[in-house]
């Protein structure tokens, strides 16, 4: 264990951090998860803006990376174009 103050404090800190990194990533994981399997192209384009938003945000704080943020949102936005009207 940290002997130091400060030490302990970036231990509390990067513990809380890692909670919240983990709770949004979930978060939008399942927010993905959801939106690939709709069937309804209006219903998937309606929430596709809000789902990249999220990993927008992801990728802002450096929880994943741009270029896994822009793949999420490309591979998204092909899975919803590819839906029947």
């Amino acid at each position: 264990m940290a002997n130091h103050s400060a030490t302990k404090k970036d231990v509390r800190q990067s513990s809380k951090r890692n909670e919240r990194n983990r709770y949004y990533g979930k978060t939008t994981r399942n927010a993905i998860r959801d939106i690939k399997a709709l069937d309804d192209k209006s219903s998937a384009s309606a929430k596709q803006p809000i789902v990249a938003s999220m990993i927008d945000k992801l990728a802002k704080r450096g929880t994943i990376h741009k270029n896994k943020a822009a793949n999420l949102k490309s591979k998204l936005a092909k899975k919803i174009n590819a839906l029947a009207k």
